[in-house]
């Protein structure tokens, strides 16, 4: 049935001509489901039709998402031997962990058509009350460039491409990364910055293990000033417990002054806010050199729009700068997505956590970009690894990067005027009226203003439709930022009028207002002085005509779902639907403040809540935290969960995490953060978990062992017989069981991680339940958590969520990167209980196709008894580097010239390609990407032949650019082999 929406939107709207019917009128004789989730036949109105027929919608949701259709689906399945999909997936799921047919169905998890989807959204977005937030604590509400919106936000050639680990195909994003960079280095002074992190406060936690590995992890103890976000000194908490620093909150001059403090040799750095959370902004320079003559890294929470008036952190000796840079034109979007900026000093660069991206050379001498320093990824350092990081918030990173770029120096600094200068204005106008401005001598944007009875002020703003901060009860805090218009500046001014039974200020009078009475704002001392943002790049894209076309000449360089299917292993990169997407920048869902009161956004309560328990039936544990904001911060969050159950229980002493070796990086690493030590499980032959080596480690560990990390399917590309025999085992020498959701597009609605025997799983959202990538994040790991570990569900400091006995937060806003979760919401709302499981059938079937059609020319390394894979496969090109001299990226660089993205390359095994192609490739882009491997291969055989030389071959020498059709060729093969080996290029070519 159609739900009620919440309390505030139960109300009749358009739908069958007039209305459409409430909660208790679903019209069920009337609308039927369609007969099959495989068929794309549209409703036949023939005179025999029934009146059930003509009402049932058209735009269904599953013909759609899901490439195959019925007649493909039935060519896979007699290429494989089989006569049904029942019949396939007995054969490629082991029967032990089946689930009832009925448990993932449209009665479960009811199905909506696109249109009634995108309804039921906009009901949603209109029961959030379109309260104007001035709330602050690190959020603004930005004005996105429509430029950007439409051209960057909401066009596929940029939300859907992949992390750009193959640059010859993400020149584009990688310039624009590049962009973001150097924005950072620029506006804090420091020597160079990464390519994004997930949020400012999860970046502050970076900044504290950096400070704390800088001293060789013998240093303890990282102090932290009161001003600092709470969210961000939440987040401090729950990463030290996993570390066991010493966090020490307070007054931070007062911790400068105590000496035997900085003299004992303990402290490893410290955590100031720059302008604070209250909006003072104070000079550190003092404090800075206090700290670095005790040997401590001083780490400076900012804000980007500031610094373009304020002198920046690194001009007075920071060490390590970040922040939110969401107010440069990223909607609020009740949290996020938003992409935290991170920054160091030169002898730092090494230990910086994320993605850097860095300039080179091509093979032509050309200037080029990659990515650098990448031997901190965690698939390397595992347990060594300091961080998980394994993504970031390129998207969003990206259209930071364009705002700073269409603006300029010169526009930043206009906004950032306008801004301070209507700060001014409040701060005159209500100390006018007998308001006391505590931060008076030193502010940016943000006014803490003192009262005798702050909920009077606070009442009269939710008249006006208007959210100030709740500081405390005699405080009241104010944040502007640009979207501020002299009306809102208005109405902000008569609310505290209107708390002191003032006659109003109109509109006309603004003007007279003297903004020189109302303190100095920034001190003369801490004002920018220093040029920023003189690259020329920042100097030339002012207009929209040469921003548009400069987006466009970047986008053109970069390969994305638009162009093909990207197969890469372990990604899952399927359709990111357009109907799914929609709801994210709808001005009811895009442009409300995390911290908002609940009773403002019960449209988004609702959703999240539908979400929370669709992924409770889909994973079968009986609860669910939205807040991480990743999956490896899912993962992180799932152990740390794990580690207070055992904890609550007096089990201090259980810190042994068990970790196949075939587990994703990030498993270890993810470990070591939550306080566990990592003990390593091997593999078989045939890639399944060695149970023997599993239990004897239990065992020896039993006293102390916390849990075990299992991805399944493993990366190996199969389902284990002996999933549930492992979790006995872990079960039975009193540790948990972590399931890695990594690979969960293969089990909806076919098993799940409870029937596994889980007691945890993340959820790769920008996997299994369509999120784009994003050419490398958002993304988004809830967790969902057996019955015995829901108590400890992470908490907010603001906004509360989670158990009755919670950790402390993961993210900096209570639901992650909520405004994305609505693509998911309306991903699963849009399939319905049958369309996910049919979704979770096609992907097996599809990549057991490749499998099948692949075999006899490469090596398939790894299937289960039955001869077959899950819904990734990994092919093994060992003997090629014996036989011809070729590795696994010289195959990678030769599928580039068939217009493809590799798939996942020397990944979990060195020598082999995980291929993972989704559900929602057709078959005609199955056999394009299969006719694709297999003319290579006859390609490799020439090399093997000596035909083509070893060193100088048409794999050695790929990818192939465009401008080599007008250079003088020299090569041992023909120009028409290089660029055009198959016909059907000629047509379709993507140029590297």
């Amino acid at each position: 049935m159609i739900r009620s929406v919440c309390p505030a939107a139960n109300h009749v709207s358009k739908r069958f001509g007039s209305v459409r019917p409430t909660s208790t009128l679903r019209l069920k004789l009337l609308i039927t489901k369609s007969p099959s989730c495989l068929t794309r036949t549209y409703v036949s109105l023939s005179k025999n039709t029934s009146k059930k027929d003509i009402f049932a919608p058209l735009d269904t949701f599953t013909r759609r998402h899901v490439g195959p259709d019925e007649l493909e689906v039935g060519k896979m399945l007699k290429s494989l031997g089989y006569a049904t999909m029942d019949e396939f997936v007995r054969d490629a799921v082991p029967q032990q962990i089946r689930i009832p047919t009925g448990s993932v169905n449209n009665e479960t998890i009811e199905a909506y058509s696109e249109s009634e989807l995108l309804s039921r959204a906009n009901d949603l977005a209109a029961a959030n009350q379109p309260f104007r937030s001035y709330i602050g604590m690190g959020y603004w509400n930005a004005v996105v460039p429509p430029v950007i919106l439409r051209n960057v936000m909401e066009n596929p050639a940029w939300y859907t491409q992949y992390t750009p680990y193959q640059p010859e195909i993400a020149q584009g994003r990688l310039e624009s990364l590049v962009n973001f960079q150097t924005m950072v280095a620029s506006l804090t002074g420091m020597h160079i910055a990464n390519a994004s992190l997930l949020d400012e406060a999860t970046a502050a936690a970076e900044a504290m293990v950096m400070a704390f590995s800088a001293a060789n992890q013998k240093r303890k103890t990282f102090l932290v000033d009161h001003a600092v976000s709470p969210q961000t000194i939440s987040v401090l908490q729950t990463r030290a417990a996993g570390f066991g620093i010493d966090l020490r909150i307070g007054d931070i001059a007062s911790f400068s002054e105590d000496a035997s403090l900085l003299s004992s040799s303990t402290v490893c750095g410290c955590l100031i806010q720059y302008p604070d959370v209250n909006g003072s902004i104070r000079d550190f320079e003092l404090l800075t050199k206090q700290m670095h003559s005790s040997g401590a890294i001083v780490s400076v929470a900012t804000d980007l729009l500031a610094l373009t008036v304020l002198k920046p952190p690194g001009e007075w000796g920071a060490d390590i700068v970040f922040g939110n840079s969401a107010r440069f034109g990223v909607p609020s979007g009740y949290g996020g997505p938003h992409a935290a900026f991170f920054a160091v000093s030169e002898k730092l660069k090494r230990k910086m956590p994320g993605r850097l991206i860095g300039r080179s050379k091509d093979a032509e001498g050309n200037i080029a970009y990659r990515l650098a320093l990448q031997t901190r990824e965690q698939h390397i350092r595992r347990e060594k690894a300091t961080s998980n990081i394994c993504t970031s918030q390129a998207l969003l990173a990206n259209m930071a990067a364009m705002y700073a770029v269409y603006h300029g120096s010169q526009g930043l600094q206009a906004i950032a005027g306008k801004v301070h200068a209507y700060t001014r204005i409040l701060s005159s106008a209500v100390q006018s009226m007998g308001y006391t401005v505590e931060n008076k001598d030193g502010f940016f944007d943000t006014l803490s203003i003192q009262m005798e009875n702050s909920e009077t002020v606070h009442a009269a703003a939710a008249r006006a439709n208007i959210n100030f901060r709740r500081i405390d009860d005699e405080t009241v805090g104010v944040t502007l930022d640009e979207s501020v218009s002299p009306f809102d500046l208005l109405d902000v001014i008569n609310v505290f009028a209107a708390a002191m039974d003032i006659k109003p200020l109109e509109a006309s009078s603004m003007a007279e207002i003297d903004p020189e009475t109302g303190g100095q704002g920034i001190p003369s001392s801490l004002k920018r002085t220093s040029a920023m943002l003189h690259h020329p790049v920042f100097n030339t894209h002012h207009s929209e005509t040469e921003m548009l076309r400069y987006i466009h000449h970047l986008q053109a360089k970069d390969l994305s779902l638009v162009h093909a299917m990207i197969p890469l292993g372990s990604c899952t990169m399927k359709l990111n639907s357009t109907s799914s997407m929609i709801p994210v920048t709808m001005n009811g869902f895009s442009n409300v403040h995390p911290f908002a009161p609940l009773e403002q956004v019960q449209g988004y309560s609702t959703a999240l809540k539908e979400l929370e328990k669709d992924l409770c039936i889909i994973t079968g544990f009986p609860a669910c935290s939205l807040q991480p904001n990743s999956g490896a911060a899912g993962e992180y969050a799932g152990l740390s969960v794990i580690r207070a159950y055992h904890r609550s229980r007096g089990n201090e002493n259980r810190d042994i995490c068990l970790i196949p070796v075939s587990a994703h990086g990030t498993n270890p690493a993810s470990a070591v953060m939550a306080g566990f030590k990592v003990v390593a499980i091997k593999s078989l032959p045939d890639g399944s978990l060695d149970l023997v080596d599993l239990r004897e480690k239990a065992q020896k560990h039993k006293d102390n062992l916390a849990a075990c990390m299992i991805t399944y399917p493993s990366t190996f590309g199969v389902f284990e017989e002996g999933v549930t025999e492992a979790c006995k085992i872990v079960h039975e020498n009193g540790g948990q069981v972590y399931i890695d959701g990594a690979n969960l597009n293969a089990q909806v609605g076919l098993t799940n991680p409870a029937t596994c025997g889980g007691d945890v799983c993340h959820l790769n959202l920008h996997k299994t339940f369509a999120i784009p990538h994003g050419g490398g994040g958002p993304g988004m790991g809830p967790i969902c958590v057996a019955e015995h570990l829901a108590p400890f569900l992470p908490t907010h400091p603001v906004i509360p969520t989670g158990g009755s006995d919670a950790i402390q937060a993961v993210s900096a806003a209570p639901y992650g990167s909520a405004s994305i979760l609505l693509i998911s919401w309306a991903y699963i709302k849009m399939l319905g209980g049958d369309g996910l499981s049919h979704s979770s059938s096609v992907a097996l079937l599809s990549a057991n196709y490749i499998a099948s059609r692949l075999k006899g020319h490469y090596t398939l390394k790894y299937k289960n008894t039955r001869g077959l894979v899950a819904h990734e496969l990994l092919i093994d090109l060992a003997e090629f580097d014996k036989s011809a001299g070729l590795k696994v990226m010289d195959f990678a660089k030769r599928l580039q010239d068939y217009g493809f993205h590799p798939p996942t390359c020397s990944w979990p095994i060195p020598t082999a390609m995980l291929i993972e192609p989704t559900e929602s490739e057709t078959l005609e882009e199955l056999d394009r990407f299969c006719e694709a491997m297999i003319q290579i291969r006859e390609e490799v055989q020439e090399v093997v032949e000596g035909k083509q030389p070893k060193d100088d071959n048409v794999l050695k020498n790929a990818p192939h650019p465009i401008r080599l059709l007008t250079e003088e060729w020299n090569r041992p093969y023909s120009r028409q082999k290089a660029v055009y080996p198959l016909n059907w290029l000629h047509q379709r070519k993507f140029w590297p």
